[in-house]
């Protein structure tokens, strides 16, 4: 597919924030406690000033109307986010895995919707933020059911089934995206020109994303570099449990494992 560049939205961080934090594709689910645990305990200790969480946090999200089921695990999630936004502002861009998540959610949770791509001006540093499936151009197919999926018509007729219908549908993918990873299948990656064009015509030298699961430090021309976020697991060996912090002194992984695990 031809790199395009999409609008950017700007944010300028207030001058009183010293630190802020990066997180992304954490796909919390009920079925995963122990990333859940993780999760709720950082936002619970995080000395931040401002947290940007940049796509995936759900597993999946079936709608707004979720919220309202009785005892359900996204009104206990956003109980969580509703606390901690309390305390510091908190963002949040979709991801392809909740991009269904709509205004109700936003409110429900205190929390502040950020549109992708946005570039977010810290002090003298000016940086791209996405959750970064835009980005993975030789995925045709999925780019197709985006702009597909992305359209009020498309997510009309998905919200006007019950809600139950919903989460089995949201069942079967889940299993199908599961299938696909067992089978060691290869997943594309961002596009190397389209992110330095993003970045050009933003002004800005670094990229921050997701979605990949590749977390790494990429450098894409002279002074222009993508940071890849790492995803979350804490069942896994080790754990991935890692925030993206940023300062007046750059970027620096800071890993939450094993402190983080708590029984």
């Amino acid at each position: 597919m031809t790199p395009t560049v999409p609008p950017f939205e700007e944010l300028a961080a207030p001058p009183h924030w010293r630190t802020v934090e990066f997180i992304s594709d954490l796909h919390l689910q009920a079925s995963e406690p122990a990333t859940v645990a993780a999760w709720q305990h950082y936002l619970q200790t995080t000395q931040a000033d401002a947290l940007f969480i940049l796509g995936d946090l759900f597993e999946v999200w079936v709608g707004d109307d979720a919220l309202q089921a009785p005892g359900s695990f996204e009104a206990t999630c956003c109980a969580t986010l509703r606390a901690t936004a309390l305390r510091l502002p908190v963002y949040f861009m979709h991801g392809n895995r909740d991009f269904l998540a709509g205004p109700a959610f936003l409110a429900h949770c205190g929390i502040t919707g950020l549109a992708d791509p946005t570039v977010l001006a810290f002090g003298d540093q000016r940086l791209v933020l996405s959750h970064g499936d835009l980005l993975c151009l030789d995925d045709v197919d999925y780019q197709r059911f985006r702009v597909q999926a992305r359209s009020a018509e498309w997510q009309q007729q998905f919200l006007a089934q019950p809600l139950a219908t919903r989460r089995a549908q949201a069942r079967g993918i889940r299993q199908e995206s599961e299938a696909r990873k067992q089978s060691g299948a290869s997943y594309a990656d961002v596009d190397g020109p389209a992110a330095i064009a993003w970045l050009q015509a933003a002004g800005a030298r670094t990229l921050i994303h997701g979605h990949t699961h590749k977390p790494a430090s990429h450098l894409l021309a002279p002074g222009l570099q993508r940071v890849v976020l790492s995803d979350w697991d804490a069942a896994a060996l080790p754990p991935r449990l890692e925030t993206l912090r940023l300062s007046g002194a750059g970027l620096e992984r800071v890993t939450l494992a094993p402190s983080y695990q708590r029984s």
